[in-house]
């Protein structure tokens, strides 16, 4: 129900715009999450938006180099992912949930949607 696009190879210090939309249903009615799982790791939350647009959260590891986003016109959140490193390179997820809050928004068990992801891999 919800689909990611905008992964690929980047070279490190690139830049990389991932894409959720969600054909069938407005994602203004959902807080929208984005999360991340490289081989052999913890699927990770990385950011959340919240259902107004009104807040924005992110993890330490991604703080000041991404920044999530929601243009209700197309129906569509992205993540803008700066300055990357090769330790972004993962497969990246989008997913709905009610709302999300600063000291949650990282639990994958509170969101119901989800995206098949898309990979983003960062060479050195």
């Amino acid at each position: 129900q919800l689909v990611e696009s905008g992964g690929g190879l980047v070279h490190a210090g690139g830049s990389r715009r991932l894409s959720c939309v969600a054909p069938g249903f407005t994602l203004d009615s959902y807080a929208i999450g984005w999360f991340r799982q490289a081989p052999g790791k913890e699927r990770e939350g990385v950011s959340c938006i919240s259902r107004r647009t009104t807040s924005t959260y992110y993890s330490d590891s991604v703080k000041g180099r991404f920044t999530v986003s929601r243009d209700k016109a197309k129906n569509t959140v992205y993540l803008q992912m700066n300055s990357l490193k090769p330790e972004d390179t993962a497969v990246y997820y989008c997913a709905t949930r009610p709302e999300c809050y600063d000291d949650d928004f990282g639990d994958s068990s509170s969101y119901n949607f989800w995206g098949p992801g898309t990979q983003v891999t960062v060479s050195s």
